[in-house]
């Protein structure tokens, strides 16, 4: 196939992945303050692949989708001469970034710092180290030209990091269709992290509960009902019933989850007050993950139900010493719960473990690293499972650094994306081969 004969540049890599840091500060996405300028990213991109384009001799076709002013999507095309030939697609790498405050980073995270193997910056790794690889892949395999019996495609996106605004990125192209032909063939999405293969991610949303008790002073707390207690009694009743209906499923080992789908708490806040007030109410805010085994829409109905049981019947709830009390009747009063959801919820994704794209992947992975050790994990990937749902098969790879995604001084190693390059090489032969 001559794919053994494409070499990683890593000055040309380097070179783009600096152009595309230098845009991060129009490249992040937290509207309505911060709305990302996409096209200023992929302008790079194109203007390294502009010589290989059909139009200039070249062997690939290029076309940018926008369905908003600015806010453009990226394919590209390298086709094979078979007729009806399967796709070998690398999509989901999206040219916008989650927002960066200079002021808490310990280097200016809107230029390029190398050093070393270590490249830094807003983006290395989620996801513009992705972009400039891909470039870089492409435009290899435009000098060398490969004989293959796979079409080969790539699909940068964008709008990835916010889904307030709909209607801009991967969504919409599957929506019209425009990359409907990508379902003949597997189809990998690069933006995740460590080199390894991810086969599977939660799903997730994130809720709010406010408990509404009676304001009263301390010394007299007969005379009170605690929200701060109803909402820990409350709680704890919520997550007993969620881990007796959603507990560790059986395919949870085969995919290698390292925990089950959880519930819990993770920020605490009241109005304020003395410290001898009981206060008339308080918030407690958390999220549900749950393995892409459970959806995750009936885990929040489920969630629903049981705030429902509980302002229904206050009497589920233990009361915490002989003054403790959730309900006044002599006053007509009684404690109230209030669920709210918050935000979007994501699906999460079991990936086919007997497709060929994952064969492909495991294979080459261990062949570049010496080891192929496919992880889980219950974090969230936005997309994916809707894509899988519309019937493409899916299979998540990625060359940053996990510990670095969305965090304050951010940064990937060279090193990384050069074994990712080799992996997506190896990806295509393999996969040309069996065609």
């Amino acid at each position: 196939t001559t794919m053994e004969k494409l070499a990683f540049d890593e000055a040309s890599f380097v070179g783009l992945l600096g152009k595309l840091i230098g845009e991060v500060r129009h490249l992040q996405n937290n509207p309505p303050s911060l709305v990302p300028q996409e096209d200023l990213a992929s302008d790079h991109v194109l203007r390294v692949l502009e010589p290989f384009k059909v139009e200039n001799g070249g062997p690939l076709k290029i076309r940018r989708e926008s369905f908003t002013p600015g806010r453009g999507n990226v394919i590209i095309e390298y086709p094979c001469e078979r007729p009806g030939a399967p796709y070998v697609s690398f999509v989901g790498s999206h040219l916008d970034v989650v927002p960066a405050n200079p002021d808490d980073w310990d280097f200016d995270p809107f230029q390029l710092t190398v050093e070393g193997d270590t490249l830094k910056g807003r983006g290395v790794t989620d996801c513009l180290g992705h972009v400039a690889l891909l470039t870089e892949l492409f435009r290899q395999i435009a000098l060398q030209r490969p004989v293959l019996k796979v079409n080969v495609a790539c699909v940068m996106i964008a709008n990835e990091e916010n889904s307030s605004i709909e209607g801009i990125g991967v969504d919409e192209l599957v929506k019209r269709g425009m990359i409907a032909h990508l379902k003949n063939g597997p189809v990998y999405w690069v933006d995740s992290a460590d080199k390894q293969p991810c086969i599977g991610t939660a799903g997730m949303c994130a809720w709010q509960l406010k408990a509404t008790g009676k304001l009263f002073h301390s010394g007299l707390p007969h005379q009170a009902i605690n929200p701060m207690e109803m909402l820990m009694d409350s709680v704890k009743y919520i997550q007993e019933r969620f881990y007796a209906e959603f507990p560790p499923h059986a395919q949870e080992a085969a995919y290698g989850f390292i925990t089950c789908s959880s519930l819990k708490p993770t920020q605490w806040s009241y109005p304020g007050g003395g410290v001898n007030q009981i206060p008339a109410e308080c918030t407690v805010c958390g999220d549900i993950r749950v393995t892409p085994f459970y959806p995750v829409d009936t885990a929040a109905a489920a969630l629903k139900r049981y705030v429902d049981a509980i302002n229904a019947d206050l009497t589920l709830l233990p009361t915490r010493g002989p003054a403790s009390k959730y309900s006044l009747p002599d006053q007509g009063l009684k404690g109230k719960l209030e669920l709210s959801m918050l935000g979007a919820s994501y699906s999460g994704i079991a990936c086919s473990l007997d497709s060929q794209g994952h064969k492909a992947l495991c294979q080459a992975t261990e062949a570049v690293l010496g080891e192929c050790k496919p992880y889980s994990l219950t974090g969230s990937l936005p997309l994916v499972k809707e894509l899988q749902d519309e019937g493409f098969d899916l299979q998540i790879m990625g060359y940053g650094l996990m510990k670095t995604y969305h965090a304050k001084n951010e940064y990937g190693l060279l090193s990384d994306f050069r074994h990712g390059f080799e992996v997506m090489k190896l990806v295509i032969a393999d996969l040309s081969q069996q065609a």
